[in-house]
């Protein structure tokens, strides 16, 4: 695949910021009313009506809220980062910035779900075999995720019960779908540490930022502050001149 961008050229493109399946764009919002103060064009995901049943379903609402005939630059958060090379693969990306998300292989096709992840959650589902939300799925008190109450509300109020059959499926990367496109990987603390070397063994630029996997939430402007720094690396500017 060709580069979108040449060597010393600043373009302007719009930021599809895609939240976790299991999750809603709420958790995004913070961080993209930071970047749209800061001059940036941002396209968020809706919350689908219905819970999705399969990686198409996630796959098509993703799709759904990223243009055909202009460039974007993929934002995706936790899970959402192993539908980037199908993303690329139906849509113009100029550059991608994983945030604290799983980053798939090179080529191939991959799990949902390693084994033993999935091992766990057959511990959670019901007799319909449908899962809890996932706030839901963990011991520990998931309420330090949030910065309010009011917050871990609104995000609540967007996830879906997932079937556990959806972590029997597989997704395909394709030869050749992260050369040519500038990447870049934000993460938050160690959660995913693996991913984060893979991005370093990959020649990504890396920044780690200290907080948990819902961090855009508690800390929004540094997020905001850490996305607009990486794509400035990159040669993506604002679409207006304002400076984070």
């Amino acid at each position: 695949m060709p580069a979108l961008l040449a060597y010393g050229e600043a373009v302007t493109l719009p930021l599809a910021l895609l939240p976790s399946p299991f999750l809603g764009p709420a958790v995004w919002r913070p961080v993209a009313d930071v970047l749209r103060a800061n001059g940036f064009d941002v396209l968020e995901v809706r919350a689908p009506a219905t819970a999705p049943r399969s990686p198409a379903d996630v796959l098509a609402t993703y799709l759904g809220a990223i243009p055909t005939d202009v460039a974007v630059v993929v934002v995706p958060h936790s899970n959402a980062g192993l539908f980037v090379p199908a993303i690329v693969s139906s849509r113009r990306v100029g550059a991608m910035v994983f945030v604290d998300a799983g980053v798939p292989p090179r080529r191939g096709q991959f799990p949902l779900a390693p084994s033993d992840f999935r091992a766990f959650l057959a511990g959670l589902v019901d007799d319909a075999g449908q899962l809890p939300p996932w706030t839901r799925w963990w011991d520990a008190d998931v309420s330090e995720l949030f910065p309010s109450a009011a917050v871990r509300d609104r995000v609540e109020a967007e996830q879906h019960r997932l079937p556990l059959s959806y972590f029997s499926g597989a997704m395909s990367a394709p030869p050749g779908w992260d050369e040519g496109v500038a990447a870049a990987y934000l993460a938050f603390g160690d959660t995913y540490a693996e991913d984060r070397n893979e991005a370093v063994r990959r020649g990504w630029t890396v920044t780690t930022l200290s907080g948990k996997h819902l961090h855009m939430l508690v800390d929004p402007h540094p997020v905001a502050a850490a996305v607009g720094s990486m794509l400035g690396e990159m040669g993506i500017r604002p679409g207006r001149d304002v400076r984070m």
